[in-house]
């Protein structure tokens, strides 16, 4: 077995590293026998060498075997999840995985908290008052089987190597590596024991891959690598040069979850997305035969209530309300200062630096800025108009939900200047393409 520092040094002289060199690695970090400085040292000689397929494979599976592996053969539909490489507005896993389960599958999600300007999936479920992320083994596989899906934090029994290369990453400007992105989102999911995935991966000025040919690379890496898993896999590539949901925000979202869900009113852009992602699953897990009769199916479990009806279940499962859905109000509290920012001028809306409006959730408390950092679920912005939107001077631009009033004066300033109010715009359209 190679030393630690040998197989540092073959891939930062860029040769091709062995199955075992990998996986012995990765035992190490495991087993605390690699240290941070060496899984900083590896991960920069990945960033700048990178990886072939074979060892993009061979880390992931490592990765997946750091840990406990889930199994559900008792199950009678399809295990299914999607994975975003995170946004703002991107409220999609909330209404998906509820949605999915109404139609016949099986969704065991693990999902994350909010990394740098992006929200979190487990930080907007623990706005609800009571719901836990951490379950039991047993109570996890009870929700799933009961209500057909379940949203958890990663624990430290799910592919632990993940955790400590991601905690590396952060701090040694790795985070953007494509073979060290593959294997830890497809770590995770292959250890959830799925029979398919989606890949929501976003492009634009608020996303982690901010040109499209990047997100492209990613998502053909990710495909390839998931089939040599034998993991049934497709990718979107959809936009985040603006916020994708009326709403950014802990509590926000989940008010706008909930609408969604219930019949109310829904944004065009998420809507799109919900149901492009939705339809792959569907067709993926063969509980659809072709996109039309997916969307039929989506759209069906929405306005029947049933999608409804199983997020309510999950939520009173994990420890929430289960009056949630009838009462949102009761429970998702509002900041104490709500107000409109107006429009500085006539015109429209040219440009979003959307990464600065994640950063100002950041900075209103909806975000943490190190992992000790506790949340106001209560912060954020709403009423969001996008690129294209034509407005006059003093019309609503955004609402800024806030602390106090010190804190919305901030925010004002910092959305004042991230949102361009110029000349006539086209439109975005929230899907750019899907990755086979």
């Amino acid at each position: 077995m190679l030393l630690p520092e040998e197989i540092i040094r073959k891939k930062r002289d860029g040769k091709e590293l062995s199955t075992e060199a990998i996986r012995g690695f990765v035992d190490g970090i495991t087993h605390g026998k690699v240290s941070d400085a060496q899984i900083g040292a590896f991960a920069m000689a990945v960033h700048i060498r990178s990886m072939s397929k074979a060892e993009q494979f061979a880390l992931t599976l490592a990765m997946r075997d750091s840990g406990r592996c889930l199994h559900w053969a008792e199950l009678d539909g399809p295990v299914l999840d999607k994975h975003s490489t995170g946004g703002i507005g991107d409220l999609v896993s909330l209404v998906m995985a509820p949605m999915l389960a109404a139609c016949g599958a099986y969704v065991p999600m693990i999902s994350g908290r909010g990394l740098g300007h992006t929200g979190g999936t487990l930080d907007k479920m623990e706005s609800i008052p009571g719901f836990k992320i951490n379950l039991s083994h047993e109570t996890f596989r009870q929700t799933v089987r009961k209500a057909g899906l379940a949203i958890i934090g990663q624990g430290s029994d799910l592919a632990p190597a993940d955790g400590r290369i991601y905690a590396v990453r952060d701090v040694t400007a790795t985070v953007d590596s494509i073979p060290l992105i593959v294997a830890s989102i497809l770590s995770k999911k292959l250890a959830e024991g799925l029979d398919g995935l989606v890949l929501d991966i976003k492009t634009g000025n608020g996303a982690f891959m901010i040109k499209r040919n990047s997100a492209r690379e990613l998502a053909v890496n990710l495909i390839e690598v998931a089939a040599l898993a034998n993991l049934p896999c497709r990718a979107l590539i959809s936009d985040m040069n603006q916020p994708l949901a009326r709403t950014a925000g802990n509590a926000l979202e989940m008010r706008e979850a909930i609408e969604f869900l219930t019949g109310g009113s829904r944004r065009s852009r998420l809507e799109d997305v919900v149901f492009a992602l939705g339809s792959e699953l569907l067709m993926l897990g063969k509980l659809a035969e072709n996109p039309r009769v997916a969307r039929l199916k989506l759209n069906q479990v929405i306005e029947s209530g049933l999608a409804a009806e199983r997020f309510a279940r999950m939520i009173a499962m994990q420890g929430g309300p289960a009056d949630l859905l009838d009462k949102p109000e009761k429970y998702l509290l509002p900041a104490p200062v709500i107000r409109v920012l107006p429009a500085p001028r006539k015109g429209c809306v040219a440009f979003m630096d959307t990464r600065a409006i994640g950063l100002c959730i950041v900075g209103l408390g909806g975000g943490r800025r190190s992992i000790e950092d506790s949340i106001d679920h209560r912060v954020g912005l709403s009423g969001f108009c996008l690129v294209g939107d034509s407005l006059d001077r003093g019309e609503p631009l955004v609402t800024i939900h806030a602390a106090d009033e010190a804190a919305w004066q901030a925010a004002a300033q910092t959305l004042t200047e991230a949102i361009v109010i110029g000349r006539k715009k086209d439109s975005l359209p929230a899907v750019y393409e899907s990755v086979p």
